[in-house]
């Protein structure tokens, strides 16, 4: 009995690491996806946060390193969640995979690890940036930190994207996606601090998951955030909770 199941565990695993292969091939092979989600954090980042910052410090690179690892795991999580539910779902492939003895969960651990991947890659492509041209000092610590708030912020992010994808079709997707992703990341103080905003817009800032992650990841960069850390983290995880239970709503629901 325990062979049988430590059988059926291996067999899961297995099966969970081909679906996230596949998942992680499928946009890594689509170039409108894994382009601009890898390259453009990285030539905003280099033109706002290096080249537009020579001679004051180095700060505004140590800034936007954090607020630009934020935005780059938003692009993955965002697009990669939203589009492709979207998209399998409209092609009628969330349905087959239900008519198949696929294990519990594969299909969001499949999302989750791709996000995670390419969230990898476009941190170390900004961390390359950030080291050779904005001469961004970190100790190994806070860039282990860094890599943790990137990892982390897949959760909330891609339960938003997910929440998106399942509220229009294919078409209606990326216009939806970019209506919450740019406005999120400006009023988010990914750009530029908060305190450069208008005192509402201060105010509202709060109401953003990326709001969160972006003090978490700022924090780690050497900048006191407003809050507790463990309190963006559990509100964070709040929303990564509330958008999954909505989009199982909608998933069940046809």
């Amino acid at each position: 009995m325990e062979t049988m199941t430590m059988a059926g565990v291996a067999m899961t695993l297995r099966i969970w690491r081909h679906e996230a292969s596949c998942e992680f091939l499928r946009l890594w092979r689509t170039p409108s996806f894994s382009v601009p989600c890898l390259l453009f954090p990285a030539l905003f980042y280099l033109l706002f946060g290096v080249l537009l910052d020579r001679g004051n410090g180095g700060e505004a690179a140590r800034y936007l390193l954090a607020g630009y690892a934020v935005f780059g795991v938003m692009g993955v999580a965002l697009f990669g969640f939203g589009m492709t539910v979207a998209v399998d779902r409209e092609q009628g492939l969330l349905t087959l995979k239900r008519a198949q003895p696929m294990p519990p969960g594969a299909y969001l651990a499949s999302k989750v690890s791709m996000a995670m991947l390419f969230s990898l890659v476009m941190l170390a492509v900004l961390a390359l940036l950030a080291v050779g041209a904005g001469g961004v000092r970190l100790a190994p610590g806070p860039w282990l930190g860094l890599l943790g708030v990137a990892l982390f912020s897949v959760l909330p992010l891609g339960a938003l994207g997910l929440w998106l994808g399942t509220l229009v079709g294919a078409r209606g997707a990326p216009a939806l996606i970019n209506l919450v992703y740019l406005p999120m990341a400006f009023l988010s103080g990914l750009f530029v601090p908060l305190s450069m905003l208008p005192p509402l817009l201060q105010t509202l800032a709060p109401l953003w998951p990326a709001y969160h992650l972006a003090a978490l990841a700022q924090g780690q960069a050497g900048f006191e955030s407003a809050g507790n850390p463990y309190a963006h983290a559990a509100i964070a995880s709040g929303y990564a909770l509330v958008f999954m239970l909505l989009a199982r709503r909608r998933l069940r629901a046809g």
